[in-house]
Protein backbone atom coordinates (compact mmCIF):
# COMPACT_ATOMS: atom_id res chain seq x y z
CA UNK A 1 0.00 0.00 0.00
CA UNK A 2 1.47 3.42 -0.81
CA UNK A 3 0.80 6.01 1.54
CA UNK A 4 0.09 10.00 -0.21
CA UNK A 5 0.92 13.08 1.64
CA UNK A 6 0.03 16.68 0.83
CA UNK A 7 2.77 18.59 1.52
CA UNK A 8 1.50 22.47 2.16
CA UNK A 9 3.65 25.54 2.03
CA UNK A 10 2.34 27.70 5.02
CA UNK A 11 3.46 30.99 3.14
CA UNK A 12 0.68 30.09 1.07
CA UNK A 13 -2.11 29.63 3.60
CA UNK A 14 -4.51 32.83 4.79
CA UNK A 15 -4.32 32.27 8.42
CA UNK A 16 -7.84 33.99 8.28
CA UNK A 17 -9.25 30.71 6.40
CA UNK A 18 -8.11 28.55 9.30
CA UNK A 19 -10.50 30.39 11.78
CA UNK A 20 -13.29 30.55 9.23
CA UNK A 21 -12.76 26.85 9.52
CA UNK A 22 -12.97 26.88 13.51
CA UNK A 23 -16.08 28.33 13.55
CA UNK A 24 -18.01 26.37 10.98
CA UNK A 25 -16.84 23.30 12.73
CA UNK A 26 -18.22 24.35 16.00
CA UNK A 27 -21.32 25.71 14.38
CA UNK A 28 -21.82 23.50 11.72
CA UNK A 29 -23.55 25.59 10.06
CA UNK A 30 -22.00 28.05 7.14
CA UNK A 31 -25.03 31.00 8.12
CA UNK A 32 -24.07 30.32 11.89
CA UNK A 33 -20.61 30.93 11.40
CA UNK A 34 -21.07 33.98 8.97
CA UNK A 35 -23.32 35.31 11.52
CA UNK A 36 -21.13 34.88 14.54
CA UNK A 37 -17.71 36.61 12.44
CA UNK A 38 -19.69 39.19 11.00
CA UNK A 39 -19.05 38.01 7.12
CA UNK A 40 -21.60 37.13 4.71
CA UNK A 41 -22.46 33.60 3.80
CA UNK A 42 -20.64 33.55 0.37
CA UNK A 43 -17.86 34.67 2.07
CA UNK A 44 -17.47 31.48 4.38
CA UNK A 45 -18.19 29.62 1.55
CA UNK A 46 -15.89 31.08 -0.81
CA UNK A 47 -13.39 30.51 2.34
CA UNK A 48 -14.22 27.06 2.68
CA UNK A 49 -13.79 26.05 -1.50
CA UNK A 50 -10.48 27.50 -0.95
CA UNK A 51 -9.41 25.58 2.04
CA UNK A 52 -10.91 21.95 0.30
CA UNK A 53 -8.43 23.37 -2.98
CA UNK A 54 -5.60 23.83 -0.62
CA UNK A 55 -6.36 20.83 1.77
CA UNK A 56 -7.49 18.00 -1.05
CA UNK A 57 -10.55 17.31 1.29
CA UNK A 58 -14.25 18.03 1.64
CA UNK A 59 -13.70 19.07 5.10
CA UNK A 60 -17.54 18.86 5.57
CA UNK A 61 -20.36 17.67 3.59
CA UNK A 62 -23.67 18.61 3.89
CA UNK A 63 -26.03 15.88 6.04
CA UNK A 64 -29.58 17.05 6.58
CA UNK A 65 -29.97 20.85 7.22
CA UNK A 66 -26.52 20.77 8.54
CA UNK A 67 -22.44 20.37 7.88
CA UNK A 68 -20.60 16.83 8.90
CA UNK A 69 -17.15 17.12 9.23
CA UNK A 70 -14.93 14.88 7.25
CA UNK A 71 -12.41 12.32 9.37
CA UNK A 72 -9.71 14.86 7.71
CA UNK A 73 -11.86 17.89 9.59
CA UNK A 74 -12.13 16.23 13.00
CA UNK A 75 -8.49 15.36 12.57
CA UNK A 76 -7.54 19.50 12.63
CA UNK A 77 -10.11 20.79 14.16
CA UNK A 78 -8.48 20.46 17.75
CA UNK A 79 -5.15 21.33 16.67
CA UNK A 80 -6.49 24.82 14.91
CA UNK A 81 -8.44 25.77 18.10
CA UNK A 82 -5.10 24.86 20.28
CA UNK A 83 -3.13 27.58 17.59
CA UNK A 84 -6.31 30.21 17.71
CA UNK A 85 -6.01 29.99 21.12
CA UNK A 86 -2.49 30.96 21.64
CA UNK A 87 -2.81 33.57 18.72
CA UNK A 88 -5.05 34.78 20.33
CA UNK A 89 -3.70 35.01 24.03
CA UNK A 90 -0.28 36.22 22.94
CA UNK A 91 -2.09 39.19 20.88
CA UNK A 92 -5.09 39.88 24.28
CA UNK A 93 -2.09 40.46 26.40
CA UNK A 94 -1.70 44.06 24.73
CA UNK A 95 -4.96 44.66 23.35
CA UNK A 96 -7.66 42.62 24.65
CA UNK A 97 -11.45 44.14 24.39
CA UNK A 98 -14.07 41.81 25.89
CA UNK A 99 -16.58 43.63 23.76
CA UNK A 100 -15.24 42.97 20.34
CA UNK A 101 -13.29 39.68 21.92
CA UNK A 102 -14.86 36.39 19.20
CA UNK A 103 -13.08 34.11 21.53
CA UNK A 104 -14.53 30.68 22.66
CA UNK A 105 -14.64 29.99 26.33
CA UNK A 106 -14.99 26.19 26.99
CA UNK A 107 -16.19 25.49 31.06
CA UNK A 108 -15.98 21.90 32.15
CA UNK A 109 -19.42 21.46 35.10
CA UNK A 110 -20.99 18.84 36.33
CA UNK A 111 -24.76 18.79 35.73
CA UNK A 112 -25.50 20.38 39.08
CA UNK A 113 -23.72 23.45 38.15
CA UNK A 114 -25.07 23.34 34.70
CA UNK A 115 -28.65 23.33 36.33
CA UNK A 116 -27.98 26.15 38.84
CA UNK A 117 -24.86 28.16 37.91
CA UNK A 118 -25.31 28.11 34.22
CA UNK A 119 -28.63 29.52 33.92
CA UNK A 120 -27.09 32.90 35.37
CA UNK A 121 -23.75 32.55 33.83
CA UNK A 122 -25.35 32.78 30.34
CA UNK A 123 -26.76 35.95 30.66
CA UNK A 124 -23.69 37.94 32.48
CA UNK A 125 -21.40 36.46 29.77
CA UNK A 126 -23.17 37.50 26.81
CA UNK A 127 -23.34 40.97 28.52
CA UNK A 128 -19.58 40.83 29.66
CA UNK A 129 -18.78 39.47 25.71
CA UNK A 130 -21.13 40.07 23.69
CA UNK A 131 -19.63 38.65 20.66
CA UNK A 132 -17.56 35.82 22.08
CA UNK A 133 -18.90 32.33 22.35
CA UNK A 134 -19.57 29.95 25.70
CA UNK A 135 -18.50 26.09 25.06
CA UNK A 136 -20.23 23.93 28.10
CA UNK A 137 -19.09 20.43 28.22
CA UNK A 138 -19.32 17.66 30.82
CA UNK A 139 -16.43 16.54 33.33
CA UNK A 140 -16.00 13.62 31.18
CA UNK A 141 -15.52 15.61 28.21
CA UNK A 142 -12.84 17.46 29.94
CA UNK A 143 -11.10 14.43 31.18
CA UNK A 144 -11.35 12.51 27.59
CA UNK A 145 -9.86 16.10 26.20
CA UNK A 146 -6.88 15.88 28.42
CA UNK A 147 -8.21 17.85 31.22
CA UNK A 148 -7.17 21.17 32.19
CA UNK A 149 -3.45 20.48 30.96
CA UNK A 150 -4.45 20.52 27.11
CA UNK A 151 -5.25 23.19 24.98
CA UNK A 152 -9.41 22.92 25.46
CA UNK A 153 -10.72 23.79 28.55
CA UNK A 154 -10.23 27.30 30.32
CA UNK A 155 -11.89 26.75 33.62
CA UNK A 156 -13.69 23.85 35.03
CA UNK A 157 -15.82 24.12 38.44
CA UNK A 158 -15.87 21.85 41.16
CA UNK A 159 -14.32 20.26 44.40
CA UNK A 160 -11.13 21.45 44.49
CA UNK A 161 -8.41 19.42 42.75
CA UNK A 162 -4.78 20.15 43.03
CA UNK A 163 -2.49 19.11 40.72
CA UNK A 164 1.11 20.07 38.79
CA UNK A 165 0.43 23.85 37.43
CA UNK A 166 -3.16 24.00 38.63
CA UNK A 167 -5.14 26.76 39.64
CA UNK A 168 -8.47 27.49 41.77
CA UNK A 169 -9.99 29.72 43.88
CA UNK A 170 -12.71 28.86 46.26
CA UNK A 171 -16.44 29.96 45.11
CA UNK A 172 -19.14 28.87 47.35
CA UNK A 173 -19.45 25.70 49.73
CA UNK A 174 -21.62 23.02 49.22
CA UNK A 175 -23.65 20.44 51.22
CA UNK A 176 -25.02 17.29 50.28
CA UNK A 177 -28.84 15.94 51.05
CA UNK A 178 -30.60 12.73 50.23
CA UNK A 179 -33.90 12.37 48.14
CA UNK A 180 -36.74 10.03 47.96
CA UNK A 181 -39.96 9.85 46.38
CA UNK A 182 -42.82 11.66 48.06
CA UNK A 183 -44.70 8.92 48.68
CA UNK A 184 -42.05 6.67 49.96
CA UNK A 185 -43.44 4.05 52.49
CA UNK A 186 -40.51 3.57 55.13
CA UNK A 187 -38.40 7.43 54.07
CA UNK A 188 -39.56 10.83 55.87
CA UNK A 189 -38.51 13.73 57.50
CA UNK A 190 -34.73 12.20 58.43
CA UNK A 191 -32.82 9.09 57.47
CA UNK A 192 -32.12 7.40 60.76
CA UNK A 193 -28.50 5.12 60.35
CA UNK A 194 -30.22 1.82 60.58
CA UNK A 195 -32.58 3.11 57.83
CA UNK A 196 -29.79 4.85 56.02
CA UNK A 197 -27.74 1.22 55.87
CA UNK A 198 -30.84 -0.93 55.01
CA UNK A 199 -32.27 1.51 52.30
CA UNK A 200 -30.75 0.76 49.00
CA UNK A 201 -29.38 3.54 47.23
CA UNK A 202 -28.60 5.67 43.61
CA UNK A 203 -25.09 6.52 43.60
CA UNK A 204 -23.64 9.11 41.15
CA UNK A 205 -20.07 8.88 39.16
CA UNK A 206 -19.47 11.60 37.02
CA UNK A 207 -15.85 11.54 36.06
CA UNK A 208 -15.63 8.27 33.78
CA UNK A 209 -17.73 5.86 35.47
CA UNK A 210 -16.11 6.47 38.77
CA UNK A 211 -16.59 8.93 41.99
CA UNK A 212 -14.85 12.11 42.25
CA UNK A 213 -13.13 13.97 44.77
CA UNK A 214 -16.67 15.17 46.59
CA UNK A 215 -17.59 11.50 46.35
CA UNK A 216 -14.43 10.07 48.05
CA UNK A 217 -15.02 12.44 50.46
CA UNK A 218 -18.49 11.18 51.05
CA UNK A 219 -17.57 7.93 51.64
CA UNK A 220 -14.98 8.69 54.01
CA UNK A 221 -17.40 10.41 56.23
CA UNK A 222 -19.81 7.36 56.35
CA UNK A 223 -17.29 5.08 57.02
CA UNK A 224 -16.12 7.25 60.17
CA UNK A 225 -19.70 6.71 61.26
CA UNK A 226 -19.55 3.16 60.71
CA UNK A 227 -21.86 3.50 57.69
CA UNK A 228 -22.34 2.22 54.46
CA UNK A 229 -24.30 2.48 51.51
CA UNK A 230 -26.34 -0.55 49.60
CA UNK A 231 -25.81 0.78 46.19
CA UNK A 232 -28.51 -0.63 43.55
CA UNK A 233 -27.98 1.66 40.56
CA UNK A 234 -25.05 3.86 39.98
CA UNK A 235 -25.69 6.85 37.19
CA UNK A 236 -23.21 9.53 35.97
CA UNK A 237 -25.19 12.62 36.81
CA UNK A 238 -27.05 13.93 39.81
CA UNK A 239 -29.83 14.65 37.75
CA UNK A 240 -30.62 11.06 37.07
CA UNK A 241 -29.73 9.98 40.62
CA UNK A 242 -33.05 12.26 41.41
CA UNK A 243 -35.04 11.31 38.49
CA UNK A 244 -34.38 7.30 39.75
CA UNK A 245 -35.68 8.52 43.18
CA UNK A 246 -38.54 10.14 41.87
CA UNK A 247 -39.69 6.59 40.48
CA UNK A 248 -38.71 4.23 42.79
CA UNK A 249 -37.98 3.05 46.55
CA UNK A 250 -33.93 3.98 46.14
CA UNK A 251 -32.52 6.98 48.28
CA UNK A 252 -30.06 9.02 46.07
CA UNK A 253 -27.75 11.85 47.25
CA UNK A 254 -27.11 14.71 45.83
CA UNK A 255 -25.76 18.52 46.52
CA UNK A 256 -28.59 20.12 48.20
CA UNK A 257 -28.93 23.38 45.67
CA UNK A 258 -29.49 21.08 43.04
CA UNK A 259 -32.11 19.11 45.01
CA UNK A 260 -33.91 22.06 46.37
CA UNK A 261 -34.07 23.29 42.24
CA UNK A 262 -35.84 19.46 41.20
CA UNK A 263 -38.19 19.46 43.28
CA UNK A 264 -40.49 22.28 42.15
CA UNK A 265 -40.30 19.73 39.48
CA UNK A 266 -40.03 15.85 40.48
CA UNK A 267 -42.35 14.87 42.68
CA UNK A 268 -39.16 14.23 45.77
CA UNK A 269 -38.73 14.99 49.20
CA UNK A 270 -35.88 15.98 51.01
CA UNK A 271 -34.59 13.88 53.85
CA UNK A 272 -31.20 15.12 55.92
CA UNK A 273 -28.40 12.44 56.43
CA UNK A 274 -28.36 10.71 59.42
CA UNK A 275 -24.60 12.89 60.46
CA UNK A 276 -23.61 16.27 60.22
CA UNK A 277 -21.93 15.40 56.49
CA UNK A 278 -19.32 18.26 56.35
CA UNK A 279 -19.45 21.45 53.58
CA UNK A 280 -17.10 20.87 50.62
CA UNK A 281 -15.16 23.60 48.87
CA UNK A 282 -16.73 24.02 45.29
CA UNK A 283 -13.57 26.39 43.19
CA UNK A 284 -13.32 26.98 39.27
CA UNK A 285 -9.93 25.67 38.75
CA UNK A 286 -7.63 26.64 35.68
CA UNK A 287 -3.71 25.51 34.29
CA UNK A 288 -0.80 27.51 34.68
CA UNK A 289 -0.91 28.19 30.48
CA UNK A 290 -4.48 30.42 30.87
CA UNK A 291 -2.99 31.99 34.27
CA UNK A 292 -1.46 35.37 32.96
CA UNK A 293 -4.03 36.10 29.88
CA UNK A 294 -6.25 38.75 30.47
CA UNK A 295 -9.34 37.38 28.29
CA UNK A 296 -9.32 33.97 30.33
CA UNK A 297 -8.78 36.79 33.82
CA UNK A 298 -11.57 38.04 32.53
CA UNK A 299 -13.73 34.92 32.25
CA UNK A 300 -12.48 34.13 35.56
CA UNK A 301 -13.91 37.17 36.94
CA UNK A 302 -17.57 36.67 35.25
CA UNK A 303 -17.47 33.16 36.28
CA UNK A 304 -16.74 34.18 39.97
CA UNK A 305 -19.24 36.86 40.34
CA UNK A 306 -22.06 34.90 39.03
CA UNK A 307 -20.67 32.18 41.13
CA UNK A 308 -20.81 35.08 44.54
CA UNK A 309 -24.30 36.34 43.41
CA UNK A 310 -25.73 32.48 42.63
CA UNK A 311 -24.74 30.59 45.62
CA UNK A 312 -23.19 32.67 48.08
CA UNK A 313 -19.84 33.52 49.33
CA UNK A 314 -18.20 31.95 52.47
CA UNK A 315 -14.55 32.95 52.85
CA UNK A 316 -12.58 35.42 51.96
CA UNK A 317 -11.43 35.53 48.08
CA UNK A 318 -8.07 34.25 46.62
CA UNK A 319 -6.56 32.54 43.92
CA UNK A 320 -4.08 29.16 44.86
CA UNK A 321 -2.04 27.13 42.85
CA UNK A 322 -0.24 24.24 43.17
CA UNK A 323 3.67 23.73 43.01
CA UNK A 324 4.90 23.39 39.93
CA UNK A 325 5.94 19.84 38.19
Amino acid sequence: MRLSFTIVNLSSVDLNLLHILHVVLEEQSVAKAAARLHVTSPAVSNALRRLRELLGDPLLVRSGRGLVPTPRALELAPKIAAAIAAIEGALAREDFDPEKTTRTFTLALSDADQLTTLPPLAGRFTARFPRAHLRVVSVDVMLASGGLSGPEIDLVIGPVTRGPRLHHRVLYEEDAVFVVRKDHPRVRGKLSKARFSTERHVDTHIAHGRGGEGHRAAEEAFAAHGLSRDVAVTVPTFAAAAWVAATSDLVAGIPRRLAERLRATLPIRIVEAPLPLFRMPIAMMWHERTAADPAAAAFREVVASTARATHGRRGRRADHSSAAG
